[in-house]
């Protein structure tokens, strides 16, 4: 169900440049890539070669590999390598945890007014209220979430459904 919003988002804001951090098998890439606006396309970093390929079969099932351009290697290398005037309509960030914010700050700014960026994961099985859990992962999602509500360039909900999922506008 997680995964046909992102279908639904991308019709919403008639995405044509998508960028996905963090693939796994690519289900989520065929999805935002199936509610692309006609000759949009979908730019997905990920560090694995092997779940990349998973996915890619089932693009060219589907009839989408054209939208999907993947580039294998660190996240926020190619985030950062990215023009400045970049113009993105749709962000999914579904990658390492102690990257979320690194990656937040890289991409907010490329997105334009309206767009949408969505994070998974972010309630972390409801560890991130959990004072006690101070692991890596969990201190890292606590700090984005507090940087995101605390944001004034995005209005931001936090749906509780799945793992928790932010879902932010730019303004």
């Amino acid at each position: 169900m997680t995964r046909e919003l992102l279908t639904m988002l991308a019709r919403l804001v008639g995405a044509r440049r998508a960028v996905e951090v963090g693939t796994f098998t690519g289900y989520s890439a065929l999805c935002i890539a199936r509610g692309l606006s006609e000759g949009g396309s979908l730019l997905r970093c990920d560090i694995s070669a092997e779940w990349t390929a998973i996915g890619a079969d089932a693009w060219r099932e589907a009839g989408l590999a054209d939208r999907i351009e993947v580039r294998i290697g660190p996240a926020i290398q190619m985030l950062r390598a990215l023009p400045p005037e970049t113009v993105i309509d749709l962000v999914l960030i579904d990658a390492d945890t102690t990257g979320y914010g690194d990656y937040w700050d890289e991409l907010v700014p490329r997105v334009r007014p309206g767009g949408i960026l969505r994070a998974d994961n972010v309630l972390w099985s409801g560890r991130v209220v959990d004072e006690n859990d101070t692991d890596n992962d969990t201190e890292a999602l606590r700090t984005n979430n507090t940087t995101v509500a605390r944001a004034n360039r995005v209005e931001v909900v936090v749906l509780t459904a799945f793992d928790g999922l932010t879902i932010a506008r730019k303004l």
